[in-house]
């Protein structure tokens, strides 16, 4: 009976370190990140988009809830570097952009814009383009520059 207890004290005390661990942990963030198309269609399918967790996070200053939010769309303003957070592709799941037709569609079909405008955002490409260019165009507004990639190629580099 004590060799049972003994066990069972010890198996609980493995789970509990291990469950701790991996809470303590948080994930591991790599420093640049490459987002690559993932289907679709469109003159820049070709090329990749390189992301610098440091360069934004250090150098301007950016949270990382101004760019992870939850399924309304609101910023993740308690995040900190190492805290796990979703994938942009786990909720923004339809790959590439939507299709023109697809959008002549909605406007035949008189969607709402604000209706549309959250259809869009289950592409992929269309996500990431709300996110980083309108934090983008803030920005240089905001610093009087044009420092921050507005144009396609800026970010899409061969």
């Amino acid at each position: 009976m004590k060799r049972r207890s003994l066990i069972l004290v010890a198996a609980v005390f493995g789970f509990a370190t291990l469950f701790a661990a991996v809470v303590v942990a948080g994930t591991t963030v790599e420093d640049v990140i490459t987002f690559k198309p993932i289907a679709g269609e469109g003159k820049y399918q070709d090329r990749t988009v390189t992301f610098s967790h440091t360069k934004h996070h250090e150098e301007y200053n950016i949270g990382c809830g101004e760019c992870h939010h939850d399924e309304n769309g609101k910023a993740l303003t308690n995040l900190k570097v190492g805290d796990n957070v979703q994938k942009c592709i786990e909720c923004h799941s339809k790959p590439g952009e939507v299709a023109t037709d697809e959008k002549m569609k909605w406007r035949k079909e008189k969607i709402s814009r604000k209706d549309q405008k959250k259809m869009s955002l289950e592409y992929h490409a269309e996500a990431l383009h709300e996110n980083c260019i309108e934090c983008h165009k803030d920005y240089n507004k905001k610093n009087k520059t044009k420092a921050a990639p507005q144009a396609c190629t800026q970010c899409h580099t061969e």
